[in-house]
């Protein structure tokens, strides 16, 4: 059985099949995209000369509306190329959609952590924490925070609190943010962020 081309950008699970929560949709639908615009824009327009000399519609006004819209359309088409793809809602979540919802869990669950968390919280939270690196879909992703784990323990701040925790996981946040050349989050704006709502009360019922 011959095996399907992959689109540049698609990362392989272990079962053999695209693993869609390890990379990004853009950047293989990308691709595929582009080159169906290519394809769109290479066709013969509407009115255009036949190669055998058959006669031109372009010189009469409805070929030359003819051709208006061929060329509208092939150009809406090198248009759409262009624009970046979108990952329908209904789609199973790519690499950025599971990050977002994942770091959108955590911050929050580490927020309404308690202050004074009793024994069961503790073991709860780091029971939690410490599955990530096992069971998140994105292998390299759980590889690189199993290595931030080991040498970043949570143990201390679960220990601490809510407070604490807060901070250690706006540390590991921004730690991926510097790997993927985004900007740093102040992890002093945290509780705003994630459990009291920003001052300017745009965030309240």
């Amino acid at each position: 059985m011959q095996q399907q081309q992959l689109a540049p950008g698609v990362i392989l699970g272990p079962d053999g099949k695209p693993c869609k929560p390890c990379m990004a949709f853009r950047s293989f639908a990308g691709v595929k995209k582009k080159a169906a615009g290519a394809s769109a824009a290479q066709q013969p327009h509407a009115g255009s000369s036949s190669a055998g000399g058959g006669t031109s519609t372009a010189s009469s006004p409805s070929g030359s509306a003819a051709l208006s819209s061929g060329a509208g359309a092939a150009a809406a088409a090198a248009a759409a190329s262009l624009a970046e793809p979108v990952l329908p809602a209904d789609c199973p979540p790519d690499v950025e959609r599971l990050g977002r919802h994942t770091w959108t869990f955590l911050h929050t669950t580490a927020s309404y952590f308690p202050p004074s968390p009793s024994p069961h919280q503790k073991t709860a939270m780091l029971s939690l924490l410490r599955a990530l690196p096992t069971l998140y879909p994105c292998g390299s992703c759980a590889s690189h925070l199993g290595s931030y784990l080991e040498a970043h323990p949570p143990e201390p701040e679960v220990e601490s609190g809510r407070e604490a925790l807060e901070k250690w996981l706006c540390g590991v946040h921004n730690e991926v943010n510097e790997r993927l050349g985004k900007d740093r989050f102040d992890c002093g704006d945290v509780p705003q962020r994630w459990r009291d709502g920003w001052a300017d009360g745009r965030c309240d019922p």
